[in-house]
């Protein structure tokens, strides 16, 4: 960690609205399908939606993906075909050809919005038909003024009310919330259990028949920060979400850790004992990461929401200059610890003037742009330095393990960078 890097009070907000790029919420269907082994997605949208979702997951013509796109074709926005006798007509032969679906999303679109096709009148239908063996859900992963991903958010927050209730005898438990990938969750899991925390589960879980309960002893650690309608629905479950710092690099992840263990009575001493080896593994690596990235000057666009938690762990333990942080929205309360930690005088940019932003950008010339694939390559046109924020999503990122991985992502560009210049 950086000794120059000073805590301070939470930082004042620009505040920007206007004109945006993101990708949309669909996006999340990406690592979602991955995670939950028995779910399918099933976006009711457009061809231009089926062709975002292919490209994004990089899908050959003879994969079995666990996700698919129901095509609203012209005879459905014209009113002459029943779209929801078409799209019962599509799940109905989707479920007898892949039988071992447990879990159906059925996933808006901004075409199913733009049409007010109600898709959560159709999931209570298609779930009543195909019950007990089939549990039918739906979310919104439509584009109009959201972040892509909130489609995870939304995804999640609409499986909290399936979650089973936690017996009041059954005692204090951990709720790990937000998609991580299978080694990481494994990862932290034996963490947990070496400090004596627990019972853990995770949402979401890998199987559908497996949901974590919830209740007054619950007690929720965010592992991502873009999970507002999650947590709201949590707390409305009765459970406490915990504050602290995202698990990002060593000192992230360890205070994370320590917001549970203090949740669970256990004293902050024991996780820095139990964590030592794998903190010592962890600093070894980001030091060659380091000696590339300190000094260089970062400008994060925003998009994912991720921003504030990144800018943090470069600042802190890559010794990188912030030169503004912005984030698509910025929920205070769950980012409260993550802008205490920011250096003194970060700027921070909540939401998005595409136009001011770039023009700060370009007259701020940094080292490093992290922006969305909409501004990635005209970036690049311009002679600057970029790294795809949607590349943090796809990558196992979160723990001791993945900080040396995690400052990689930003010292790739860097070093492509040098190597095309030589």
């Amino acid at each position: 960690m950086s000794t120059a890097a000073t805590l301070c009070a939470p930082p004042a907000i620009l505040r920007e609205r206007g004109q945006h790029e993101v990708f949309c919420g669909l996006t999340g269907i990406i690592w979602l399908h991955r995670k939950i082994q028995d779910a399918f997605f099933l976006v009711v949208g457009s061809r231009t939606c089926a062709h975002l979702i292919q490209s994004a997951a990089g899908v050959m013509i003879f994969a079995e993906p666990r996700f698919a796109t129901a095509i609203i074709g012209e005879r459905d926005l014209a009113g002459l075909a029943d779209v929801n006798d078409e799209l019962d007509r599509v799940v109905g032969r989707l479920l007898e050809r892949r039988p071992d679906i447990r879990l159906l999303f059925l996933v808006g679109s901004c075409p199913s919005e733009v049409i007010k096709l109600d898709l959560g009148r159709a999931a209570e239908r298609l779930s009543k038909s195909f019950a007990p063996k089939v549990r039918v859900l739906n979310y919104s992963g439509s584009g109009i003024e959201t972040t892509f991903t909130q489609g995870e958010d939304a995804c999640l927050a609409a499986l909290v009310p399936e979650l089973p209730a936690a017996p009041e005898s059954a005692g204090p438990a951990l709720l790990v919330a937000g998609a991580l990938a299978d080694v990481v969750e494994d990862q932290l899991a034996r963490l947990f259990s070496d400090l004596g925390v627990g019972p853990v589960r995770f949402l979401p879980a890998r199987r559908a028949d497996d949901l974590p309960p919830v209740g007054p002893d619950t007690r929720v650690l965010l592992a991502q920060p873009f999970l507002a309608e999650t947590a709201r629905a949590l707390e409305q479950r009765g459970a406490q979400i915990l504050t602290a710092p995202f698990p990002l690099g060593v000192e992230g992840t360890t205070r994370w850790l320590e917001a549970a263990a203090e949740a669970f009575g256990r004293p902050a001493s024991l996780v820095q004992t139990v964590t030592e080896p794998a903190r010592q593994r962890a600093a070894r690596a980001l030091g060659r990461y380091r000696e590339l990235l300190a000094g260089k000057r970062v400008f994060l666009f925003p998009d994912s929401q991720l921003e504030p938690p990144l800018a943090r762990f470069l600042a802190r333990e890559l010794d990188m200059q912030l030169i503004e942080v912005g984030t698509p929205y910025l929920h205070k309360q769950h980012l409260a610890a993550e802008l205490a930690l920011l250096p003194a005088g970060t700027r921070i940019a909540e939401g998005q003037h595409v136009e001011n932003q770039l023009d700060r950008c370009r007259v701020a010339k940094p080292d490093l742009v992290v922006c969305g694939l909409g501004l990635a390559n005209p970036l690049e046109a311009e002679g600057l330095t970029t790294k795809w924020s949607i590349e943090l999503l796809f990558t196992p990122i979160q723990g001791y393990e993945q900080a040396a991985d995690l400052a990689e992502l930003f010292a790739r560009p860097l070093i492509r960078r040098t190597r095309l210049v030589a």
